[in-house]
C-alpha cells in the first residue's frame, strides 16, 4: 500500500532529528512526506532541508514566522500540506509529530493491518516516554484509541470526517479519532509495536502541572462526563506529581465548566464520548467487586461486554 506522511514543526532542532532518521529508515518509505516548518526561529529548516536533499519524497514547506503557537495552526497546516498530495495515488495518510521515533518496520507493519482490514479507518501503536511510560499501562484509553503524536488514518477515513477540526485550544487529534468511530470506522491501535515520545505529552511550553490544567480544561470542552472526571482526577493524584497533578486536573476541568469554555464537538459526539466513559467506569467497577484485575489498554474490550 502506498502512503504519505504529513509532520508540522516548530523550533524542534533538539529533537526533530529523531523522526527525520526514524522516517528515512522505513523498510516500506512513503510516497511523500510533506514538512511544514511553521515559523522556526531555531535550526529546524536547515535540518530539514538536509534531509530533504537526501530524500527526494521529502517536500519542504517553510512557513513565515508567527508568535501564535495554537493547535488549530497545526490542524490548518496539515490539511493544507495534504494539497500538495491529492494528485498522488495513495491509500493511507499518516500524521506525525517532530518528536517521536520508531523502528524500521514501523509503518510496514501499521500498513499490512490496512491491507487485511478494509474497515479500518485509523491505526498506530501505544507509546512510551521517558521514566518508564508505556500508554498500555498508564492510560485508559485503550486499544480503540491512537494517540496524536503519530496517527494512520485510510484515506477514505480522512475525507469521511473531514481532516482535523481546527480548534485553538486543541484536541484536534482526538476528534478525529473519536468521530471516525462514532461513523462505524474501525480504530485499532497495536500494541506489537511502540512509538517512542521524546517530549512529555502536552509540554511542548508549558510546565507539567500546567499541562494538567489544560487537560482538564480539554476534558471539559471535547464533552467528557463529570462523572468520569471524578474517577480520573483519582487516578492521577496516585500518579507523579501526585495530588498536586490530580488537582490541577480538576481546577483545568472545574474552571472551564464555570468560565464556560466553548466546545468545538457536536452534541451527538458527546454523547458518544460520554456514553464510552462510562461503559469503560462500569468495567473497572466491576472487576474491582470481582477482585478481578483487567488491562487498561483492553479496557475497551471489557466495556462492550456490558453493553
Amino acid at each position: 500500500m502506498n502512503y504519505v506522511l504529513v509532520t508540522t514543526a516548530k523550533n524542534e532542532e533538539a529533537l526533530i532529528r529523531n523522526v527525520l532518521e526514524s522516517v528515512g529508515s522505513q523498510t516500506h518509505p512513503p510516497r511523500r512526506w510533506v514538512i511544514v516548518d511553521d515559523g522556526s526561529s531555531d535550526a529546524t529548516p536547515s535540518l530539514i532541508e538536509d534531509y530533504a536533499s537526501r530524500y527526494t519524497w521529502i517536500d519542504f514547506i517553510k512557513n513565515p514566522p508567527q508568535t501564535e503557537r495554537t493547535f488549530a495552526r497545526k490542524a490548518n497546516a496539515v490539511n493544507k500540506a495534504l494539497e500538495r498530495v491529492e494528485e498522488l495515488e495513495y491509500e493511507v495518510i499518516g500524521n506525525l509529530d517532530a518528536d517521536v521515533s520508531f523502528e524500521a518496520d514501523y509503518m510496514e507493519h501499521l500498513l499490512k493491518h490496512f491491507a487485511e482490514n478494509p474497515n479500518l479507518g485509523v491505526a498506530g501503536t501505544p507509546f512510551t516516554e521517558a521514566g518508564g511510560y508505556d500508554s498500555t499501562k498508564d492510560s485508559f484509553e485503550g486499544e480503540n484509541y491512537v494517540a496524536g503524536p503519530c496517527q494512520l488514518f485510510r484515506r477514505s477515513c480522512w475525507q469521511d470526517i473531514g481532516g482535523y477540526t481546527p480548534n485553538a485550544a486543541g484536541g484536534v487529534d482526538w476528534i478525529a479519532v473519536m468521530t471516525a468511530r462514532m461513523r462505524g470506522w474501525k480504530v485499532q491501535c497495536f500494541p506489537e509495536k511502540r512509538f517512542h515520545h521524546h517530549r512529555p505529552m502536552g509540554t511542548a511550553i508549558k510546565s507539567p502541572l500546567a499541562a494538567m490544567f489544560s487537560y482538564g480544561m480539554k476534558d471539559y470542552y471535547l464533552g467528557g462526563s463529570p462523572i468520569w472526571q471524578i474517577f480520573r482526577v483519582a487516578f492521577r493524584m496516585m500518579k507523579r506529581p501526585y495530588i498536586f497533578g490530580g488537582l490541577a486536573l480538576l481546577f483545568g476541568y472545574s474552571w472551564a465548566a464555570l468560565t464556560r469554555v466553548r466546545r468545538p464537538v457536536s452534541p451527538e459526539l458527546m454523547r458518544y464520548h460520554r456514553a464510552d466513559q462510562m461503559k469503560k467506569l462500569k468495567a473497572i467497577l466491576r472487576s474491582l467487586l470481582g477482585r478481578k484485575q483487567i488491562s487498561r489498554f483492553s479496557l475497551s474490550k471489557e466495556s462492550r461486554k456490558i453493553s
